[in-house]
């Protein structure tokens, strides 16, 4: 363990956490519209992963992404506008929520269609194969894409060709609201195809060891790896949800397992921090998120002869 780099760590968790409670508060103002899905309670699972890449490595999230552009190091203010639906956004304020992109930091987006992202990242990694470039490219989805076609297309043709890809499925149980034991015969996921293994999604250190492991597995063999990540998202599945589906008691016993405070004690308890240390922690990410907010509240819509650049029509 290294003591700045796990500082490091705790911040871009908490500052996932805060940004993620922020938008919240603004869906209910109106001020971003569309869907919201937060990424509540997954934190570790975003931190842990993202800090196994290299920057040259490529990454694709689903419509839950927030969390996976923070911990890739987008900047928040370019992700607030984007959400706003401003010009200064990361997507030209034309993606919002669902479809964050920075090519820059290799972040090739979030995908509104369930599994979409899975074909086009192994498609990224043959890319890269053929292009004999040394990267990997890690895919983010959840257990709701494992019970999709594309899911096991996808893993069938990653093996087949001997791609680089790292494939990480969030399970987070309830899909869209359906329990994974009412729609999956097999629910140890891991099972389902390719080399895999499962860690404690809630526990940051284990996800950094488990991910470690696992980029090096596919750098060294060029082969692909699943990696199933037991999570739980602490809000409903989006801002629209009543969230009937699961009871109030097991959301609260997830809550005694939040990754937060989890690594807040380990670093405590190492003395690499302080109270003090936490609370301005706090107080730095307060402020920066204000900073995003600004940004987004002071940037310009596109101009309305602008709205059909970009829009590809056969005629």
């Amino acid at each position: 363990m290294d003591a700045k780099k796990d500082l490091l760590l705790l911040y871009q968790m908490l500052l996932i956490r805060r940004f993620e409670e922020k938008a919240a508060e603004l869906y209910t103002k109106a001020k971003i519209r569309g869907f919201l899905h937060l990424y509540i309670g997954e934190e570790a699972t975003a931190v842990g992963v993202m800090q196994a890449l290299t920057d040259d490595d490529n990454v694709f999230s689903t419509y839950r992404e927030h969390g996976h552009a923070l911990a890739r190091g987008i900047d928040p203010d370019i992700i607030m506008a984007e959400m706003y639906g401003k010009l200064e956004g990361c997507s030209r304020g034309r993606g919002s929520s669902m479809h964050l992109f920075d090519a820059s930091k290799k972040f090739y987006g979030g995908n509104a269609v369930v599994s979409g992202n899975l074909p086009i990242a192994v498609g990224m990694a043959l890319a890269s194969k053929k292009q004999k470039k040394n990267n990997i490219t890690c895919c983010f989805f959840s257990e709701d894409d494992v019970s999709k076609c594309e899911f096991h297309e996808a893993l069938n043709l990653a093996a087949l060709w001997k791609v680089p890809i790292l494939f990480i499925c969030e399970n987070n149980l309830y899909a869209m609201g359906n329990a994974v034991r009412y729609s999956h015969t097999v629910t140890n996921l891991e099972k389902k195809g390719i080399a895999s293994s499962t860690v404690d999604g809630m526990n940051l250190i284990k996800v950094m060891h488990d991910a470690n492991t696992a980029v090096e597995k596919v750098r060294s063999s060029g082969k692909p790896y699943l990696l199933i990540c037991n999570t739980y998202r602490f809000r409903a599945y989006s801002m629209f949800d009543t969230e009937l589906y699961r009871a109030k008691k097991e959301v609260e016993e997830w809550k005694r397992r939040d990754p937060i405070p989890q690594f807040e004690q380990f670093l405590l308890q190492q003395q690499w921090i302080t109270e003090n240390e936490i609370t301005a922690f706090e107080s730095k990410i307060k402020t920066k998120i204000q900073k995003a907010l600004d940004f987004a509240e002071e940037g310009a819509r596109e101009p309305l002869e602008q709205l059909t650049k970009f829009v590809y029509t056969k005629i």
